[in-house]
């Protein structure tokens, strides 16, 4: 509900289509991580000053602060935002602002294409087998591309349509840009499970000059630290766990 009344929904999915809800709840995250964050604040507040706060963090507002760049155009402006725009990197009020973004068919899917600059521009073009593309001075810099938008893309469909996603121009292409950064900067790691073995899990987004955080423990098994919990942190007896056990109120 707060992506639609905060206007994401508004400018999420394509550009003929129905707003559409994001995949994950966003919203719920991203007010989290602002809390995280306003909690360390207050901290280094206390501890500089020896008072407490209260922090009011509400689901509205953060989702306000994520539309950024769009909320603040349309506020400075006083015009309104450009709408879907689908898969397409698009500016802040008008279309595209980098060409080829978004999404292209293939023969057996999608695949996401984005050329942020014209070295990658060039590459693509050489794994499409269209290397004089890069110099057709309609497309040889990113404004000429953005203003060429509607020629350009469906020249690159066209030749995506005849490949299948595995293909070996466009792993070859994925290899060399942005989308092999999660297996470079680790942010999958393998875990042992005592139950299910080893199983892939996405690791901590931040990296520290000293610190090494990591996933310390698997996920666990429904139940494994209900003992743990009632007996340690809640000071109840063995008897009394066994009866909540019993009745089915807890796990374990």
């Amino acid at each position: 509900m707060v992506e639609a009344e905060m206007g994401l929904m508004h400018i999420t999915g394509p550009q003929d289509g129905p707003p559409v809800k994001v995949g994950v709840a966003v919203t719920d995250l991203t007010t989290g991580l602002y809390t995280s964050n306003a909690i360390l604040a207050a901290l280094i507040h206390r501890g500089k000053t020896g008072k407490g706060q209260h922090i009011d963090a509400a689901l509205s507002d953060c989702q306000i602060a994520t539309l950024t760049n769009i909320a603040s155009s349309a506020l400075v402006s006083g015009k309104g935002d450009s709408g879907r725009w689908g898969t397409a990197h698009r500016l802040i009020s008008a279309a595209a602002s980098i060409v080829p973004y978004k999404a292209f068919r293939t023969a057996d899917g999608e695949i996401l294409i984005g050329a942020g600059n014209d070295h990658l521009f060039g590459v693509l073009c050489q794994l499409l087998d269209k290397p004089e593309w890069s110099r057709d001075l309609r497309f040889t810099s990113n404004s000429s591309r953005v203003s060429n938008r509607e020629v350009l893309e469906p020249m690159i469909e066209e030749q995506t349509t005849q490949r299948t996603t595995q293909s070996r121009a466009v792993l070859r292409y994925l290899l060399r840009t942005p989308a092999n950064l999660v297996l470079a900067r680790d942010m999958v790691i393998e875990v042992d499970h005592p139950t299910c073995g080893p199983i892939k899990m996405v690791n901590t987004p931040i990296k520290y000059s000293v610190a090494n955080p990591s996933i310390r423990s698997p996920p666990p098994t429904l139940g494994q630290h209900t003992d743990e919990v009632l007996r340690d942190m809640l000071g109840m007896h063995k008897k009394d766990i066994l009866r909540l056990k019993e009745i089915g109120a807890v796990s374990g």
